[in-house]
């Protein structure tokens, strides 16, 4: 979990211009590498509510290549997706990233899924083939894609380090 500072610094508002950044970010990588979309077959228009149980606001991800959407909801907005994940924000972009496994931080409930199981599967199955970097999401190359990869993941590496310490979380424990 994110810690409590952190929090608080991510009411819904803030999290509304990630919405048009994401898609476009998306229909991006659409036209450079359409092959991950396709592989999606039926599911690349199913509705994927993303939930970070840890902010305030949640997604909903419509991969359709270059049709493709994310759009910031509220919590109840990303219920009445064809399927929704549910896990703290730093244990989601893990699994984006491939620093942790699905299947584990599933089946130790640190994430939940219900919906359409199938499409989920689906959806893990080319991300973890894609082997996605920050940078292919910026459409970075060369050195700056470089750069890019090595701020973006030492920062997420920097927030679990951080997370991991927090006081609040070792209560709970």
């Amino acid at each position: 979990m994110l810690p409590g500072f952190v929090r608080h610094l991510f009411p819904t508002v803030a999290g509304l211009p990630a919405g048009p950044l994401l898609t476009l970010s998306l229909r991006s990588l659409a036209r450079r590498r359409p092959g991950l979309f396709e592989r999606l077959g039926e599911y690349r228009s199913a509705c994927f509510g993303i939930d970070p149980v840890d902010l305030a606001f949640a997604f909903r991800v419509v991969p359709d290549g270059l049709r493709s959407s994310v759009r910031v909801v509220s919590k109840d907005g990303a219920a009445g997706s064809d399927v929704l994940i549910r896990g703290p924000l730093l244990t989601l972009l893990s699994l984006l990233d491939g620093t942790l496994d699905g299947d584990a931080m599933f089946f130790s409930r640190i994430i939940s899924i219900s919906g359409r199981t199938e499409a989920v599967l689906a959806l893990r199955n080319t991300i973890e083939d894609a082997e996605l970097r920050p940078s292919d999401l910026l459409g970075l190359h060369g050195i700056l894609a470089r750069c890019v990869d090595t701020g973006v993941l030492g920062a997420l590496g920097a927030a679990r380090r951080l997370a991991d310490n927090s006081p609040s979380e070792a209560r709970k424990a």
